[in-house]
């Protein structure tokens, strides 16, 4: 007795077949602390890559996302951008294939962020009048020579910085002193100062 043709065409269908579906793009959290979850499942994840967790979007205000530091053999490592009380184990996580990027340019200007640069002030969402106002975050730092060298002097505001300690413009500096006596406010002096220059 011949076999259905019908029967046959199925089983030709069925292995043929082909999953459209990557399973690789979502992850499941095994464990949260210390600001650091465990997420197994993400085999296709890169190092720097941000990641979604369960029920939230990129439209929201608060978003609960993390980066990916450690890459290992079953498990990722994500550091977490919100508390770690809003990640429970079992919860999904997505893959967004994109690096760390915030907003930059004139539409961040009088403006709270928090760390992935949404919007906490209660003023609407930032406009971005182009896409190059994204920035990437983890940048690899041109190398001494490619840089520009210090030629410009830099004026923190306060005259009595100013006149004994020559500072450029790109120089590194480091403010040393007791709690309480000012480090912060010479940071912002000069933060604040260089409205003029811009």
């Amino acid at each position: 007795m011949s076999d259905d043709p019908h029967k046959v065409s199925l089983e030709k269908k069925i292995i043929s077949a082909t999953l459209t579906t990557d399973f690789t793009n979502i992850g499941e959290v095994n464990a949260a602390g210390d600001g650091v979850a465990l997420v197994s499942g993400l085999s296709k994840v890169q190092a720097g890559e941000v990641v979604l967790f369960e029920n939230t979007s990129l439209e929201q205000t608060q978003v609960v996302a993390g980066i990916v530091l450690n890459l290992e053999a079953n498990i990722v490592r994500v550091a977490l951008f919100t508390d770690e009380r809003s990640v429970y184990q079992g919860q999904k996580v997505f893959r967004t294939s994109s690096l760390l990027t915030i907003p930059t340019g004139p539409g961040l200007l009088g403006r709270v962020v928090d760390s992935l640069g949404f919007p906490i002030d209660n003023n609407g969402s930032i406009e971005l009048t182009d896409e190059a106002d994204l920035a990437f975050v983890d940048v690899k730092a041109p190398g001494i020579i490619a840089r520009q060298s210090v030629k410009e002097p830099f004026q923190t505001g306060i005259l009595a910085i100013d006149a004994m300690i020559p500072i450029g413009r790109g120089q590194r500096e480091l403010i040393i002193g007791d709690r309480q006596t000012g480090k912060t406010t010479i940071a912002l002096d000069a933060i604040l100062n260089q409205r003029e220059a811009f």
